[in-house]
């Protein structure tokens, strides 16, 4: 298991999220197969059968999970089985052979903009009014910026300090599989940035790791738990629809194309590898524009 996160990572260049994402699967599924992590080979070849492989998907299926979910589930095996044939613990692949339904396709939650207006306000509000005291600054600092440079929250929380760059107002962010990228922020995001920073030594404590740019309340790096739950009871506080850090990701990329901006641009601003991911967004936008025609348009 640990020689097969060195690959993930170092190799084939997973992300932090992903690696451990798979190596929880797989050791769900040597559960599921009665497998002792440091089992011999013999046990291993005479358990992990396309059968057995099978009938593990098939049950993560009908207790609900998600289909992205069992998706994945589907990739981490297909790989663990094809690294244990690759290092000859398994005569022959059974995980090749998987097959899953495809993940929906389900357009994003898009946020008008109004309403990311008010979110934000509140956010503001909440931070200079002080009664939240330096975490209500940094939970600002945090939501301005998910929206403005269209963060994913892991992305938002493994930050540092020096990824800021106030000058140019742009933040380097590393992505989906150590993928870096540059992504300009706003004014107001600029803003509320300054104001963390000056209070940030309020969190730190001796165990704190210095780079950091966000800091939990013990003083580690923030958690993404904690930036999904502030989140949820912001938007319950500002009165708009519930919204996770990926709806305001979604509304950041929405509201660029609403603008004219160009969608190779949002690609390298999402830091999409396939412009066909990107183009989703266009299908979000289509959908605003026949609602918009639909109540204004005389002959609609």
């Amino acid at each position: 298991m640990e020689q097969w996160d060195r690959l993930l990572r170092m190799r084939l260049g997973r992300s932090d999220n992903t690696a451990r994402a798979y190596l929880a699967d797989i050791r769900q599924l040597l559960e599921f197969c009665s497998v002792p992590l440091d089992a011999p080979a013999a046990d291993l070849a005479a358990s992990l059968t396309t059968r057995n492989l099978r009938a593990w998907l098939a049950g993560r299926t009908t207790t609900n999970h998600a289909r992205s979910t069992v998706a994945r589930n589907a990739a981490a095996v297909r790989g663990f089985t094809g690294y244990l044939l690759a290092e000859g613990v398994l005569p022959t692949d059974p995980g090749s052979v998987l097959e899953v339904a495809k993940p929906d396709s389900r357009l994003p939650t898009v946020l008008a903009q109004n309403e990311v207006g008010v979110l934000l306000e509140r956010a503001r509000e909440e931070a200079e009014e002080g009664s939240g005291g330096v975490e209500a600054v940094r939970d600002w600092a945090a939501v301005e910026l998910l929206y403005s440079a269209a963060l994913r929250v892991a992305e938002l929380v493994g930050l540092n300090l020096d990824d800021i760059d106030f000058a140019a107002q742009t933040v380097r962010i590393r992505g989906k599989g150590n993928k870096q990228r540059v992504a300009p922020f706003g004014v107001p995001a600029s803003r509320a940035l300054k104001a963390w920073i000056a209070v940030r030594s309020e969190l730190e404590s001796p165990s704190s790791p210095a780079s950091a740019l966000f800091l939990g309340k013990r003083g580690g790096r923030l958690d993404a738990r904690i930036v999904r739950g502030g989140l949820h009871r912001l938007s319950a506080r500002a009165q708009v629809r519930d919204v996770a850090p990926h709806d305001l990701r979604h509304s950041s990329a929405t509201h660029l194309l609403e603008e004219g901006a160009d969608l190779r641009f949002v690609q390298d601003y999402l830091g999409h590898a396939s412009l066909q991911t990107t183009q989703r967004y266009t299908h979000v936008d289509s959908r605003r524009l026949r609602e918009v025609y639909q109540r204004s348009h005389p002959r609609a």
